[in-house]
């Protein structure tokens, strides 16, 4: 499989198949960063056929149709009836990458220009007083890369800062043996996640911070003790494990949002899909060696675990929770790791890329929207999910 060495070679028959789509005309290099461009394939034949690509393309037309008509006049989408900053980046990102829109659009501007209300003197991008800083800030920041203008230069460099300034390490008291140490959180508490850290990671790599930045490297700690891997993670919670997935947090003795489950007469955390994409694409965002036995080991899992029909190894009645979260970081991941076939452990090989998309399709709504009936996290909120399923789409078609 070939890679481009920059951005600029777009001329595949790919790409020129996507670009006559109905309405839908992304250009790569509108929404991978610097360090990201490096990443762009060569698509093999198997990596999507002529017929999904084009039903995807009118897929997210409709999907983007649905968002433009639910902006808000002060240029905002909601979150539970009130104007969100966060949900609004990820409309933006999700609408400005696509051609038929792009960063010069007005639904664009007034959306960022809303979001940009909310940059404070710190550098950060979020609301005082409502403990999402990490949160808000990093797909804020996500927006402002994927613009690909100038002006937002030095907005940029303040969000990188402010993220890099909250994570935790020895300024805030907890030095490389803390089980804080490298993560990043929100709430009163800021008890560090992976939700949160994989957040900043991303928000980090799609600005252009390099790999070798020192952000990488401490969340590396952090990451390591949130997989359930006794070789590699010194907490107690992993110990003796060979699992190779990841829980949630490894904060304060570790905490799994699939609870626990037995493993050889033993009650252990249960690791999950939604997290274990996230953990991957960490690794792989910070130049892990894709020979680490951390990296090999979650990569097993993903391969016994391959579903798009459910966020795996969530429990029965929670497995539908954080899907379209899980696909989203699924998509990133993937395209992080660059096989456009993923064997599952059956050996049935998966075109993950067609394959995704033809589940988004399957799911959205006749208003153009998605939904999650699973609602946590957010995700009965469509104007969230919506952007997440076309952020998605977008990464399995050109990226």
């Amino acid at each position: 499989m070939g890679r481009f060495a920059d951005g600029s070679l777009m001329k595949n028959k790919y790409v020129s198949l996507v670009s006559s789509v109905v309405g839908f005309s992304v250009c790569a290099t509108a929404f991978a960063a610097p360090v990201a461009a490096k990443r762009l394939h060569v698509m093999s034949k198997a990596a999507m056929s002529p017929d999904v690509a084009t039903r995807a393309g009118v897929s997210i037309k409709k999907g983007l149709a649905y968002l433009v008509s639910q902006q808000r006049a002060d240029g905002a989408w909601e979150a539970f009836g009130q104007p969100n900053p966060a949900i609004t980046a990820l409309v933006v990102k999700a609408i400005a990458q696509d051609r038929a829109f792009g960063s010069d659009h007005p639904v664009v501007k007034r959306g960022l220009a809303y979001v940009l209300k909310f940059v404070q003197e710190d550098g950060g991008i979020y609301v005082p007083g409502q403990g999402m800083r990490n949160y808000y800030t990093s797909v804020s920041l996500m927006a402002l890369s994927s613009m690909k203008d100038k002006q937002h230069a030095s907005a940029i460099r303040g969000s990188q800062r402010f993220l890099k300034k909250l994570q935790w390490d020895a300024g805030e008291g907890h030095e490389a043996n803390s089980n804080w140490y490298g993560g990043a959180g929100y709430g009163k508490h800021k008890r560090p996640d992976l939700s949160n850290t994989q957040l900043m990671l991303e928000a980090l790599h799609q600005s252009g911070l390099p790999a070798d930045d020192p952000a990488f490297q401490k969340a590396m700690k952090f990451i390591t003790r949130c997989q359930l891997m006794g070789e590699t993670n010194d907490q107690d919670f992993a110990k003796g494990s060979r699992d190779g997935g990841f829980v949630y947090t490894a904060a304060n003795g570790g905490e799994s949002k699939a609870g626990v489950e037995t493993v050889d007469s033993d009650t252990r955390l249960r690791s999950y899909g939604s997290m274990t994409y996230a953990g991957f694409k960490s690794m792989l965002y910070a130049d892990v060696d894709r020979n680490d036995p951390r990296v090999v080991a979650a990569m097993k899992w993903i391969r016994e675990h391959y579903t798009l029909d459910h966020n795996p190894n969530m429990p029965g009645k929670d497995a539908k929770q954080g899907l379209y979260y899980y696909y989203h970081v699924f998509a990133r991941a993937l395209v992080a790791w660059g096989e456009e076939i993923i064997k599952d452990g059956t050996g049935i090989p998966h075109p993950w890329r067609i394959e995704l998309c033809e589940k988004l399709m399957s799911l959205q709504r006749t208003d153009g929207s998605w939904t999650n009936e699973a609602d946590r996290w957010y995700e009965g909120n469509p104007h969230l999910v919506t952007a997440y399923a076309i952020l998605s789409m977008q990464a399995a078609l050109l990226e």
